[in-house]
């Protein structure tokens, strides 16, 4: 059985950057042994990113990259099973979190993040 993982979009940027030293022992270990998926939702963030100056290369050659390096996939939850997961997620108001935690929940799988409000509150998350 093929086992998934979805990734904030923080850890994307890390692992485009190589920014390793930032992953705790058990996300290493997730990163290396799991299928990588992303959310669209996570393509926007990067352009977001990009367009307000926090990245110096946009998001899609960021994802592009990684595609081509290791793999990484795009989740095929549809918008509408996405947001009908986050609506209920009162516990955010960053919409960005908001969708990446619900295509997780959409689709009942793990999502790696080192965000504390969702390991906080999304049974899914790990760190």
């Amino acid at each position: 059985m093929e086992t998934l993982i979805r990734l904030d979009t923080h850890v994307v940027v890390w692992l485009y950057s190589g920014e390793f030293e930032r992953f705790s022992p058990r996300a290493a270990e997730l990163l290396a042994a799991e299928d990588l998926i992303v959310s669209p939702i996570v393509d926007l963030e990067l352009t977001y990113l990009f367009e307000v100056g926090k990245l110096r290369v946009p998001g899609s050659t960021i994802v592009a990259d990684l595609k081509e390096r290791i793999g990484l996939q795009h989740s095929t939850q549809t918008l509408a099973s996405v947001v009908a997961a986050a609506i209920p997620l009162n516990w955010t108001r960053d919409p960005f979190d908001r969708l990446i935690v619900g295509d997780a929940i959409g689709a009942n799988s793990s999502l790696l993040t080192k965000d504390s409000n969702i390991l906080a509150n999304c049974t899914l998350a790990e760190w």
